[in-house]
């Protein structure tokens, strides 16, 4: 890959963290988070020590205009933060793929790479869950919108409907075993999934660009038959202080052309 190695200091354990549980790495894209960014990171910096996890978090800073990497560089020292600057903006697609193989360098096959949206909607609470989950014999773990104990607050009930549309077309269309949200931005990987995805499609692995490139990643690792498991989301959409960066229909006609080459490929 083209992409630089992290620095040797992210191999740092972190204070009060037990290394025998493995490595709990955390990816966040974030564009124009300046705002939320700093309440999330002392979040999961919480979420990290209640959990008695040992890991890092790793902040890819996707060409803001705004001051989300000063952001990001005041909590380096206090919080175990690291900082990929990318620049200039590469859409979500080549942010989540430059920081998922930034951040699998030092990692070993067992240890976990968790990401989350850093507008802070997504509950860093939930991460030891998703862990553990992954420790019992997932390989991918996903915060879902469709499990019984899941809940949704602050989204529209026009966006709920084309996210709920979103995962029936897809469970019909393009069904992976155990996944029911296929679009949903928190997720934890056994760190050898991704590795064996990258090293087969390098890369190609994530090219789908804005928010498909979420159900593109499943897509891709099917062949690889993951073990997935989905554990119920509480979605916090009224807690995010930055505008949404979802381009609503650009994205359905992004999603509906990668379903369509999909399924040319199949029945090809």
């Amino acid at each position: 890959m083209k992409t630089p190695s992290l620095a040797p200091e992210l191999a740092t354990l972190r204070p009060g963290g037990d290394r025998s549980t493995g490595w709990v790495r955390v990816v966040l894209p974030a564009y124009n988070e300046e705002l939320t960014l700093p309440a999330l990171l002392a979040r999961l910096d919480r979420a990290f020590a209640e959990s008695r996890l040992a890991g890092d978090v790793l902040v890819v800073n996707d060409g803001s205009s705004d001051g989300t990497a000063a952001a990001a560089r005041r909590f380096i020292g206090s919080v175990p933060v690291h900082l990929l600057d990318l620049q200039p903006n590469r859409g979500l697609a080549g942010a989540m793929r430059a920081g998922l193989w930034e951040a699998l360098q030092g990692l070993d096959p067992d240890d976990i790479l968790l990401t989350m949206d850093a507008d802070n909607s997504h509950p860093p609470g939930l991460m030891r869950r998703m862990v553990w989950s992954i420790r019992e014999g997932s390989d991918v773990v996903i915060a879902s919108r469709y499990q019984a104990g899941a809940r949704i607050r602050g989204v529209s009930g026009f966006r709920q409907l084309l996210s709920l549309g979103a995962s029936f077309l897809f469970r019909a269309v393009a069904r992976v075993p155990g996944v029911r949200d296929y679009t949903c931005g928190y997720r934890a990987y056994r760190a050898e999934i991704l590795r064996d995805a990258f090293h087969l499609y390098d890369d190609r692995f994530i090219q789908q660009q804005g928010f498909g490139c979420m159900a593109e990643i499943l897509l891709k690792l099917r062949p690889l038959a993951p073990i997935i498991h989905e554990v119920p989301l509480i979605l916090r959409y009224d807690l995010k202080e930055s505008a949404s960066k979802m381009r609503v229909a650009r994205t359905v006609r992004e999603t509906l052309l990668m379903l369509l080459r999909h399924t040319l490929r199949q029945g090809g």
